[in-house]
């Protein structure tokens, strides 16, 4: 089973488990470091149910919210069927359906321990964002928990920031900054008594 299976399975219930691995905080200080403004637009990579999306529509930007799993954005849809400003696409990492140079904001948050090629994904949201428009990734640690590629089809145990840092950079992004979110992840095998506990790390960079 790929990734896109698993969040297809998992769609109907995705709000609930998330829930369990991290905490609403991650998304304010994600929104609060970006500085997003009211009337701007963001991407929204790997949306999944709108974890980001909500605060970006709750500060009055306008969202382009992209998941490979069409359950997942469908399963959106549903939640903020009374919403307006969402424009939902379904997309792949390295081939956004988004036009270069049309969002002041790309942020992808857990999505970037799914995706095939980090550094293309990185890219690719570089790609789309306007310039002086920021990239800012919310992801885990490098860590030890192989139960999560096994049961949650994660590609990448995490990452190391300075892998991160060197990403950002090749993408051609300034200042930027690889940081302690000062939250973490945490899930519980189904299959063992193994359980992980994961620091998470905020990435942001200028074009």
């Amino acid at each position: 089973m790929g990734s896109t299976e698993y969040f297809d399975q998992v769609s109907h219930k995705w709000d609930v488990m998330r829930k369990g691995f991290f905490t609403e905080e991650v998304r304010e200080k994600a929104l609060s470091r970006a500085g997003v403004q009211k009337g701007e637009t963001a991407a929204d990579i790997g949306a999944g149910t709108g974890f980001i999306t909500e605060g970006l529509i709750q500060r009055g930007l306008q969202v382009i919210a992209v998941d490979q799993s069409e359950a997942m954005l469908n399963e959106m849809k549903n939640k903020f069927a009374d919403k307006k400003g969402i424009d939902f696409r379904v997309g792949e990492a390295e081939v956004l359906p988004i036009s270069d140079e049309s969002v002041d904001y790309a942020f992808a948050n857990m999505y970037l321990h799914h995706v095939e090629s980090p550094s293309k994904a990185i890219q690719e949201m570089v790609r789309i964002v306007k310039r002086g428009g920021k990239i800012v990734i919310t992801d885990m640690d490098e860590h030890p928990f192989a139960f999560l590629r096994e049961e949650h089809h994660d590609r990448w145990m995490g990452f190391k920031r300075e892998d991160i840092r060197q990403w950002f950079s090749e993408a051609g992004l300034s200042n930027v900054v690889v940081e302690d979110l000062e939250e973490r992840c945490c899930a519980e095998s189904n299959r063992s008594n193994v359980s992980a506990n994961i620091n998470l790390f905020l990435a942001i960079g200028e074009k």
